[in-house]
């Protein structure tokens, strides 16, 4: 498909200190999307954001960083024993009012060319299906987004990240705080995060009949699907 790209720059970036290598995918959590465009193309707010796009719910997006600059969406975050993830990834703020003001579902338009645009960047830039996250993986516990609402298992269709199904073995139950370490979650003591606050935002995206931290069978399934589907030599 066409991609609707308005240029919309934002001041607020630098330099990367080294390659690409990740994509988060966010909400904007916002009421409206102007708001939200304001504040990522804002130079002059004590605590300055900013993301490389937005993603209106028309399809449209908003280009406010280059993707070869460092935009500044992540925060205090971590992935894959890394803590500095704006310094490798892109960002892309998706138009929704989110949990606080009324978490609605993403339209299809919007997906389509979400996929589109996801597609471009996965071949401009070496990012692994393990490497396609959104903001609730790198920083569980202080954000939910993009959210349960979100079409992961579509993009893992249309070849964007993962999203394998849940296979007959578990993982055990003394096995859940290694597994998350091992598919790129930060869990305590690296980050202090506890499991059961990381284990929620793993069921918030792999699970999502189910989000409150419990380490059942169903999903110690899914963490063995997904640790397999990151190291399938291990699982052999």
């Amino acid at each position: 498909m066409t991609l609707k790209i308005v240029a919309l720059p934002s001041p607020n970036f630098n330099e990367r200190p080294g390659p690409v290598d990740m994509l988060v995918l966010h909400y904007t959590g916002m009421p409206s999307a102007k708001g939200a465009l304001d504040i990522l193309t804002d130079g002059t707010r004590e605590k300055r954001v900013s993301a490389h796009y937005t993603l209106d719910r028309d399809g449209t997006f908003y280009a406010h960083v280059p993707e070869d600059m460092r935009a500044w969406h992540a925060g205090v975050s971590w992935w894959g024993g890394r803590d500095d993830v704006n310094s490798r990834s892109i960002g892309i703020e998706i138009v929704n009012p989110g949990h606080e003001w009324g978490y609605r579902d993403f339209p299809k338009k919007q997906i389509d060319a979400l996929i589109a645009m996801c597609r471009g960047i996965l071949r401009r830039h070496p990012i692994p299906a393990r490497n396609v996250v959104g903001h609730s993986d790198i920083a569980p516990g202080r954000k939910v987004d993009p959210g349960e609402k979100f079409p992961w298992p579509r993009l893992a269709r249309n070849g964007i990240g993962l999203f394998p199904r849940a296979g007959v073995a578990a993982v055990q139950e003394g096995a859940v705080a290694e597994t998350l370490r091992a598919i790129g979650y930060g869990v305590a003591p690296e980050t202090d995060k506890l499991v059961e606050v990381v284990l929620k935002e793993f069921q918030r995206r792999f699970r999502v009949a189910q989000i409150d931290g419990v380490a059942d069978e169903e999903t110690r399934r899914m963490l063995a699907a997904v640790a397999a589907a990151i190291h399938p030599s291990s699982s052999s």
